[in-house]
């Protein structure tokens, strides 16, 4: 299971530029307005080897007449509170300030392993002023520049070798995550399925907590149900819900084998539900999709075909997943929906015989060969899967450079076509024999 490392500190210390480089990526909006990253930002990460999620928060601002402030400080306290490492930005140009021994404040109470960074140190006369940072009461630091990376290695050393520590072990059952947006039904259709109240369900979003497994053995299936589930006090409603249900989609995705993404059918398919779902298929995760509450869909407007029709384009290409329509309150097809996620789950560890992808696909791609590139001819010669935890291929061709993304889709769906991989992400290399 993955870490969630998240990277706070006050606006302008250069935790976006930080974030970019870490995930190798220009992905968070840097612009030297005061608090431009409004959104948080996830991405993956890995060094030495080991892999983690990192979590851009928007910068922290207590005081100023910035709209955003609240907002921006319930934040870092939410990604205090979810995440299992924490690097606190700090910009040795400004020295300390107000804002920052606030951040610092928090952070002292915090019993998780805390990483203070000084920004900005790209000359030796700097590393000398970093010293008054010890002044905040968070112990060493390391200085780096984030716009040229020095210094980053060391600060991901005593990081990676953190990491160990904090892995936890994973049972070997497989394990499902029902997710979604806020009130899209997930406690609903657990407790449906287990058919006792496990889970309180009420009508104010966000009543779900904490990562809850629910061991599940009826009907000849074992496996855990991964319920984003527990009780929230009233006083916490009102935090940032959006942000909420992103952290935990995250980490229950990253620790899960197969997502099953709930939806509001009467909402329909809305913008946070297309995160998680690509955040499933970023993380190479099966997804099953389930259209909660079709009961109270007035049929006349909405039939299932333009409903289901309108969901896959918003996820193309990935269009090879099973959609459900279901009622957790009319306990309507949930044994298809628990049915489903287990074909996922097998199809995710499928191994095709390297001798059997051959004969089918090389036939194919025989037939169908990449285009010629500037009177270049690709030859495929070859195929394997690679033996990697989820579906993995490799096609070995004497100019791999050449073949571009319309043909890669192609094979995708030739394998699909042949060998059943509903709901599973495939990644698929062309490399040089």
């Amino acid at each position: 299971m993955s870490n969630i490392v998240a990277i706070v500190g006050r606006p302008n210390v250069g935790k976006s530029t930080l974030f970019n480089r870490l995930v190798q990526r220009r992905d968070a909006i840097v612009d030297s307005v005061s608090g431009v990253t409004r959104d948080r930002h996830y991405g993956k990460s890995d060094w030495n080897g080991k892999e983690f999620s990192l979590i851009d928060t928007g910068g922290y601002a207590v005081g100023s007449d910035d709209v955003f402030e609240e907002e921006i400080r319930k934040q870092v306290s939410l990604a205090i509170e979810e995440a299992d490492f924490i690097i606190f930005v700090v910009d040795v140009e400004e020295g300390i300030t107000p804002m920052d021994e606030e951040v610092a404040n928090l952070l002292r109470k915090v019993k998780k392993p805390i990483f203070m960074a000084v920004n900005k140190v790209d000359n030796s006369m700097r590393e000398t002023d970093a010293v008054e940072f010890y002044n905040l009461g968070l112990g060493d630091y390391f200085t780096i520049s984030s716009i040229n990376g020095s210094g980053t290695g060391e600060l991901l050393d005593a990081l990676a070798e953190k990491l160990d520590e904090n892995i936890e072990e994973i049972s070997e059952l497989p394990r499902f995550a029902v997710v979604g947006r806020p009130n899209a039904g997930k406690s609903s259709f657990i407790n449906a399925l287990i058919g006792e109240e496990r889970n309180i369900v009420t009508d104010i979003a966000g009543t779900t907590r904490d990562t809850i497994d629910t061991k599940y053995n009826r009907f000849g299936f074992d496996f855990n149900l991964v319920d984003t589930a527990g009780i929230r006090k009233k006083s916490k409603v009102k935090e940032d819900l959006e942000f909420y249900s992103v952290m935990r989609a995250v980490r229950t995705i990253e620790s899960c084998d197969v997502a099953i993404v709930v939806i509001d059918a009467t909402r329909g398919f809305e913008g946070q539900d297309e995160n998680i779902f690509w955040l499933a298929e970023k993380n190479k995760k099966g997804v099953v999709i389930l259209i909660n509450k079709w009961d109270l869909v007035e049929k006349e407007t909405n039939t299932m075909r333009d409903f289901e029709a309108n969901v896959r384009q918003e996820i193309a290409p990935f269009t090879d997943v099973p959609i459900i329509f279901i009622s957790a309150l009319t306990k309507q097809r949930l044994f298809k929906a628990i049915e489903t996620a287990v074909e996922v789950f097998e199809n995710r560890k499928k191994r095709i015989a390297t001798s059997k992808l051959n004969e089918t696909m090389l036939e194919i791609v025989k037939q169908h060969s990449p285009p010629a590139y500037k009177g270049k001819f690709v030859k495929i010669k070859y195929c394997m899967q690679l033996p990697t935890p989820t579906p993995q291929f490799v096609f070995f061709c004497n100019l791999p450079q050449y073949i571009r993304e319309p043909y890669k889709r192609f094979v995708e769906n030739k394998l699909r076509e042949l060998y059943d991989f509903s709901g599973v992400p495939i990644v698929i290399y062309f490399r040089k024999k």
